[in-house]
């Protein structure tokens, strides 16, 4: 009993890691396209559900495409309510591994196949080049399900004893209740509703269950999964609150949903030529997609009672969650927005000052922490950027942080603007700079905005230069002394270098919200 225990455990783990293996292989493989389809097919919640269950059927994950959606809501890329579609698909597209278990693990029996399949993978994975490789370890990660799925398979008759007090309760209300909590249960243990499913397929092969039992195990483990998303979101920002609670709330009305339905389960095998192990996936499937339809008619009701369960604006970075960096392109296109959001608050602040006012109360030192907490999310991303292109972007956005970071500690020096307002050659360049500061702020960097900027800063370069020689010549013939000299020059300067600093970080926020910025578009050197 003792080696059928551990050999059941022993299947449930190498399951559960080829699954992991093969996610993390596919998203290598198909990861870009994956975004660029949602990205371009989310323009409605409808086309979001169709989007997010093909990218789920593609990755094996669940988890990951809805990281990759939180990561463009983040971003400004999707709304709410669209994101919402994704997730719903998202649900929908687990259910494939259902199938594929079902149908090639114990109709079709591939655990001997897998045996060479995992040898000739993990070959390619140690010797190939990234793509062959990417391939070596998607094969690897796939014989490795199906060997773990005969392992649970064998050790189920010996194990069945153990089990029969807990999954074959009377069939009652609370019987039927004691099943869902211990679908829940396990697929809190495990955190992956398909080794769940799995683990009641091979349980129902071997006898152990029922098709009702197993049923009613399959809604707790989609239940069970919620646990894992709030898990991951404790805190994240509220965007990814907000979809967590978003998950869980379609996870309990589907569960609503299919365990009324319990009743019918028994006639299912009616549909599926008397196989009670697709009559199951079928289960798995269609109470998923009436949740769809259930819900997304009401779509605008269901996200406004989200938003009122997680109310409000957070501080400027809080969407840079450390979850992100799971996914890099994710993580680099919140970034990306967040810095934007900060310049843009930068800029205004700075705007108001150079106006003559006053900046609002506790606002610089929001800017501060805000750029502290934006670089140290990008250092953490340094290393796993994927690509030439995902390096590049990160570079300009390291780039954009440290002007960023420059400009507001030039913003605090109150003196020297004050100087801009008393020369006449620095005052309207001043003034120039605060209406395009606010027009960034307004509507956002462009590459016209940064065209403007770098015209400014080359016209007050060029004025510094002549109002040097003009306050030496003032000086000399006696109409200022020469403290005077030291702040009317230093002012010019400061207008100079800030200029240069706003126009690169308006440049590199262009730059970052490429797809694959030129290497001179991400690294150019400060003037």
């Amino acid at each position: 009993m003792t080696e059928a225990v551990l050999a059941a455990l022993g299947g449930i783990g190498l399951f559960l890691f080829g699954m992991q293996t093969m996610t993390a292989a596919l998203t290598a493989l198909a990861g870009r396209r994956t975004r660029a389809v949602l990205a371009r097919f989310t323009t409605s919640p409808l086309r979001g559900v169709l989007a997010g269950a093909a990218a789920t059927a593609v990755l094996q994950s669940s988890s990951a495409t809805v990281l990759t959606v939180i990561g463009f809501v983040g971003a400004g890329l999707l709304t709410f309510p669209q994101a919402l579609g994704v997730v719903f698909g998202a649900n929908i597209g687990t259910t494939v591994t259902g199938w594929m278990v079902a149908v090639l693990g114990l109709k079709v029996g591939l655990g001997t196949l897998a045996m060479p399949l995992s040898a000739l993978g993990a070959l390619a994975a140690a010797a190939g080049g990234r793509a062959v490789a990417a391939w070596g370890r998607m094969a690897t990660g796939f014989a490795l399900v199906f060997l773990g799925l005969d392992m649970m398979k064998a050790a189920a008759p010996a194990v069945e004893p153990l089990l029969a007090g807990v999954l074959v309760p009377a069939d009652t209300l609370a019987g039927r209740l004691i099943l869902v909590a211990a679908g829940c249960a396990v697929t809190a243990v495990v955190q992956s509703s398909s080794v769940g499913v799995a683990m009641a397929l091979v349980l129902m092969a071997s006898g152990a269950i029922g098709l009702l039992q197993a049923a009613a195990l399959v809604i707790g483990m989609d239940l069970g999964t919620t646990l894992k998303s709030l898990l991951a979101t404790l805190g994240g920002s509220r965007d990814m609150r907000r979809t967590a609670w978003a998950h869980v709330g379609y996870n309990i009305a589907t569960a609503m949903l299919a365990f009324a339905a319990l009743g019918l389960v028994p006639f299912l095998p009616k549909l599926t030529a008397g196989d009670a192990q697709t009559a199951l996936v079928f289960f798995h499937t269609a109470f998923n997609v009436a949740g769809v339809v259930v819900l997304l008619p009401v779509l605008p009701l269901f996200a406004r009672a989200i938003g009122r369960l997680v109310p409000g604006d957070g501080p400027l970075a809080e969407a840079l969650s450390p979850a992100l960096a799971a996914d890099p392109a994710a993580a680099t296109d919140t970034a990306r927005a967040v810095a934007v959001r900060i310049a843009g608050a930068a800029f205004a602040g700075l705007a108001v000052v150079l106006r003559g006012g006053a900046p609002a109360r506790g606002e610089e030192a929001e800017v501060h922490r805000a750029i502290e907490d934006l670089e140290a999310f990008l250092i953490m991303l340094a290393p796993p950027a994927p690509d030439e292109a995902g390096r590049r972007r990160l570079a300009a956005l390291m780039h954009l942080a440290d002007h960023l970071h420059r400009l507001t500690h030039r913003a605090g020096q109150a003196d020297r603007i004050a100087t801009l307002a008393t020369e006449a050659p620095l005052r309207r360049p001043a003034r120039a700079m605060a209406a395009m500061l606010e027009r960034v702020a307004a509507h956002g960097p462009d590459a016209a905005s940064a065209a403007r900027l770098e015209r400014l800063h080359d016209l007050v370069a060029r004025r510094a230069a002549r109002l040097r020689r003009s306050v030496l010549l003032r000086e000399h013939a006696g109409m200022i002394g020469l403290g005077d000299v030291f702040v009317i020059t230093d002012a010019a300067r400061w207008l100079e270098r800030s200029l240069r600093h706003a126009e690169r970080i308006t440049h590199y926020a262009v730059a970052a919200g490429k797809d694959a910025p030129g290497a001179a578009e991400a690294a150019r050197s400060v003037g």
